[in-house]
């Protein structure tokens, strides 16, 4: 049998058919040992193979078999340190990187390490900056600066509050018929923003920490949502999602998955060389450089360090790029 992977607990997989029935599913233990340097083989979002209870036998279960092609996927280092990866989602139309100046704060390299890696794996980002109600005037003024930064060099960016419903509609619209993945850091109101699109997720919240304007996990598994039709004008959603169907509507409303929050983001996989490429400014002047090669630290002719000095490039992206550059110590992400 052929389904959707919605939702993903660690052990088990809850996978829908295209008639929609559902079933929880195991991965066979052979299967992890296929080559997959991943701590999770099998993502939310992912078409899958698996066989139902009764070929099993008595008392048999339903085992995940094969993932079919997948379009992409998001990836990061696991967060263990080790040699493996994490894959947050796959087959996803939009990366959603929820983010914040304040309570907490999103570190801007954060911001770049995950759009390199989503640069590397094809799938577009939307920049959105949540908890706008919360900051003062200079908080706002930074918030304005980080936008432009970010739309100069071509992403979509959307401020946004969770809770008194600013820019959440201009939200829905971009989200409209995509399967959209959302991350981020800790605290920065995934889970409240998506109870906001999504009444019917009813996501756990958490507070932030006093001590320390750190968020606490929330969600501690991965889940795909239906997003409410735009067209129906109501706030009804299916909970977990339906598979989605293409003759249902020339428009589908669209998919969210949710995911835990994460407090730093290992790239994986990334050769040195490749770097620039994932960094849109970089890549586009480092074609001017004088060699081929360019790591763009210290080479004569380096066309992206005479751009830094002439403040074409931003130093908080260069300070990005140089931290991938020496991503063979494991912790310097963190």
């Amino acid at each position: 049998m052929t389904g959707l992977v919605i939702r993903n607990t660690g052990s088990w997989y809850d996978v829908r058919t295209d008639d929609d029935q559902l079933f929880a599913c195991k991965v066979k233990g052979n299967f992890r040992l296929r080559g997959i340097r991943s701590t999770n083989p099998v993502a939310v979002g992912d078409r899958v193979e698996f066989t139902p209870p009764s070929t099993e036998g008595a008392g048999g279960g339903s085992f995940i078999t094969e993932i079919l092609d997948r379009r992409n996927y998001i990836i990061r280092r696991a967060s263990n340190l080790s040699k493996q990866s994490h894959i947050i989602a796959a087959n996803v139309d939009l990366a959603g990187l929820v983010v914040t100046i304040a309570h907490p704060e999103t570190s801007t390299t954060f911001i770049d390490r995950f759009l390199a890696s989503a640069e590397a794996y094809r799938v577009p980002v939307l920049l959105i900056f949540n908890k706008v109600d919360l900051y003062d005037d200079d908080e706002h003024r930074y918030l304005e600066a980080v936008m432009t930064l970010y739309r100069t060099i071509g992403y979509d960016c959307l401020a946004v509050s969770a809770i008194t419903g600013e820019g959440l509609e201009a939200l829905r619209q971009a989200l409209q018929g995509k399967t959209t993945l959302f991350s981020g850091n800790s605290g920065v109101g995934k889970s409240t923003l998506l109870n906001a699109l999504v009444p019917e997720a009813r996501a756990k919240t958490a507070d932030l920490s006093a001590a320390h304007d750190q968020g606490q996990h929330a969600t501690t598994f991965s889940e795909m949502y239906d997003l409410p039709s735009g067209e129906r004008g109501d706030a009804t959603a299916a909970h977990p999602a339906s598979v989605p169907d293409a003759s249902a509507s020339d428009s589908p409303p669209g998919y969210i998955i949710d995911t835990p929050g994460i407090r730093g983001f290992g790239t994986f996989d990334f050769q040195r060389e490749e770097v620039g490429h994932f960094f849109r400014e970089i890549f586009a002047i480092g074609r001017h450089c004088r060699f081929g090669n360019c790591t763009h630290t210290h080479e004569p002719g380096c066309a992206v360090l005479k751009a830094l000095d002439n403040h074409e490039i931003a130093e908080s992206r260069y300070r990005s790029y140089l931290s991938m550059l020496n991503d063979e110590d494991e912790r310097k992400y963190r």
